[in-house]
Order: structure tokens, then sequence, then C-alpha cells
């Protein structure tokens, strides 16, 4: 269970609920799946913002600028936002989990499906409303574009 979730009141239930641990030998490879295509305007960028207890960065989604489609995708996708997920230490910090195993950290960029639902608030509240890309991130070396962003976070100070 991961630390923020220790107790069974707390832990989120359903069957498409974060978070999930993701078993390697429960994995299957299939052949058919089409490659995700992703095409994101940097212009479409419009502010960084403090939700009380992460930040997001959050995109102009009213048009089809930013983008994610194929893959395992009947349609379409539209960028929203990004936020992070990270712990206190490096120990755990990410939402899910591979094998049992957390990373420091987990990035998600979130996109709503605008071909079926006409907005973002709708399009949450349905089971094909949103695509979440989740990536694990580890430490290492500097990474330019991250950075970028790192040395904007002291600017966002208040909720």
């Amino acid at each position: 269970v991961h630390p923020l979730w220790q107790s069974p009141l707390t832990i989120p239930g359903g069957t498409r609920q974060s978070p999930i641990n993701i078993q390697w030998r429960d994995s299957v490879y299939d052949p058919f799946l089409k490659p995700l295509k992703i095409s994101y305007d940097p212009t479409t960028c419009l502010h960084i913002w403090n939700n009380g207890y992460s930040f997001l960065v959050e995109f102009d989604d009213s048009t089809d600028k930013s983008i994610i489609n194929g893959g395992p995708l009947e349609n379409q996708y539209r960028l929203k936002q990004f936020h992070f997920h990270w712990g206190a230490i490096n120990d755990w910090g990410s939402e899910h989990t591979v094998d049992c195993k957390f990373y420091p950290a987990e990035l998600h960029l979130v996109h709503w499906n605008a071909v079926v639902y006409p907005t973002f608030e709708e399009a949450v509240m349905e089971g094909n409303g949103l695509a979440v890309i989740g990536v694990f991130l580890k430490l290492g070396a500097r990474h330019e574009g991250l950075q970028t962003l790192v040395d904007a976070l002291p600017a966002v100070k208040h909720k």
C-alpha cells in the first residue's frame, strides 16, 4: 500500500482507480496496437498554478493544437494539464508502482476526449473521457527541459 493510503478507509476504490500496481508478469503484448501519436504545441501552455498540494501546468484546450491519438484510443484527446506526484523522500513518490516498486516521482499528462464531450468537466465524469499518460521519474542527470520548469517554480507561491 502506498504510504499515503495506509488504512482501508483512505484506500481509493473502483476498478479503474489509482493507485495501480503494474505487474510485469501479467503484461500482455498486443501486436495489433498502433503507436500512440503525441503532438504538443508549446504555445498552448497557459500558466503554472498551485492547487495547494502540488502544481499544475495548464494548457489552452479550446482547439486541437496539443493532442494525442492512436494506440488504444478510439478518439483524439486534448491536453488539459500536467502535474507531478512526489514524496518527502526519494524512496517513494510515484502514485503507481511496477511490481510494487515505487519511483521518486511520477508525471501525469491529462488529456480529455473532446470528440465526444463538449467540456473537460463533462469528460472527467465518464469512463472514456480522460486519457492520462503516466511517466515514472528516476533521479539522474540534469534534464534541460525539466530544469526550465523547475526554475519557474519559485514564482508559484500561493494557492
